[in-house]
Formats: C-alpha cells, structure tokens, sequence
C-alpha cells in the first residue's frame, strides 16, 4: 500500500516496544514473502516478458525488460554506496518519520489533481526518473509505491500502466538485496534470534497481505483514488511528529 511500509515498521517499533526489530533473517523472510506475492499476481505478465526477451530481438518485450532495468540503475546505486547513509536514519526517530509521511501525502495528493492531457506509456525516460523516486523511498516514511506511482502520474505516465511498471520495478532490487543479506546470514555474520514459528507467521502475514494490496492498488490506481491513502499518511504524519516530539 502507498503508506511507506518502513515508516509504519518504524513507528511499530516505538509503539509496540520491539527490541528486535532489526533481526536480519525475519527481514529476509518477510521480504521473500512480499516478493512471492508480487510474483503471483503478476505471473502472466513476468512469463510474457520472459518469453519476449528469450527471442532475442528488440521486440516489445525486451524494450519494456530494458526499462524495468533501467529504473533499477538508481536504487541500485543507493544500496551500493549510500547504504550506511539510509540505515542511519532508521533509528525510531518519529519526527523524521512522521515528515517523510507528509512528503508522501503531498506526492500523492499532487497525483490526484494533476490531470494530464495525453496519458503515455513508460519511456525510458520516464523509467529513470520513476526509479529515482524509488531510491528516495528508501527513507523510512516515504513509499515506494507511492511515491513511483506518484511520480509517473505527475510526468504523464498512462495510470494503467503505472502501477503495474512500480511493482515490476522492485522485484529484482528487493531479490538482489535479499540474496546479499542471505550470503550474510549463512557466512554466519549475523545470528538469528527468531523462532520457526515466528518466521512462519510472518512469511504468511506478509504473502497474504501482499496478494491482497497488489490486486486492491493495481484497481485503485485505475479508478484514481490515491486522495485516501494521501488523507491517511497526513493524518499518521502529523501524530508521529507528535508523539516524536
């Protein structure tokens, strides 16, 4: 949901007393869920591009698998050298957060009135600039979904399109950082504290979640009614900085 999942894991961690929040193995697992989902909902789409691109031509598909890759060039960057930077700020602080929420709300209330003229479909371009705003919602408070959603209403992207291109675009960031932090866990850096049983709730918590969200905001997008979810995250914002200060 356009909501920013960090910021709300920020402001569970105050309001819950969580001491183990940053617990890399649930974060993997959790992650792998979420991925899983996405991969479900979207499977007829990934097969299509996949058998696109194994003909080996400039084709659609291939075109469309080029700037999904495209997109990823600036989160990928971030988690290669701006890593220690982000996690820094992921330290319960509820002010920064609850601004972050209100950057959100503001993105996503810009994409409700904004009406293009000419809706166009993902450019290359548009891809670059789409993910740029995935790399910033690697803060705690700002969305991922929403803020690339938003950001591809606001330069005239199709809103069909739009949100299947955002959740597209995460897949393989979210797998690549997955997988490092799977290389880091088995090469024993780090140790699991969390039970089979906790792991298995939150697997599922998180996969039938993420069933749910992918179909509701792929139909939401559509209908444009992402004035809600900006309502919300004003809402949330303002409270945070509250119970921050």
């Amino acid at each position: 949901m356009p909501v920013s999942s960090s910021g709300h894991l920020e402001l569970g961690k105050v309001l819950l007393n969580v001491k183990n929040a940053d617990n890399l193995t649930f974060t993997v697992v959790v992650h792998g869920a979420t991925v899983l989902s996405t991969l479900v909902v979207f499977w007829r789409e990934i097969w299509k591009l996949f058998l696109g691109t194994l003909k080996f031509k400039l084709n659609e598909e291939t075109h469309y698998v080029l700037k999904l890759v495209v997109s990823m060039i600036p989160v990928v960057f971030v988690g290669f050298f701006l890593k220690d930077w982000v996690e820094s700020f992921f330290t319960g602080n509820l002010v920064f957060v609850g601004a972050m929420l209100l950057v959100t709300a503001t993105l996503l209330g810009l994409a409700h009135f904004f009406k293009p003229r000419v809706a166009r479909p993902v450019t290359y371009l548009s891809a670059f600039i789409i993910g740029l705003a995935q790399a910033v919602a690697t803060l705690p408070g700002i969305s991922r979904s929403g803020s690339t959603i938003a950001t591809g209403l606001l330069i005239g992207t199709d809103k069909k399109e739009i949100a299947r291109f955002s959740f597209l675009m995460v897949l393989v960031p979210i797998i690549g950082a997955n997988a490092m932090d799977l290389m880091d866990i088995k090469s024993g850096a780090v140790q699991n504290s969390i039970g089979a049983a906790e792991l298995i709730i939150g697997f599922l918590a998180a996969f039938i979640s993420g069933l749910l969200a992918c179909s509701w905001m792929i139909n939401l997008v559509k209908k444009g009614k992402l004035i809600w979810f900006a309502i919300y995250c004003t809402v949330v914002g303002v409270l945070t900085i509250i119970l921050g200060a």
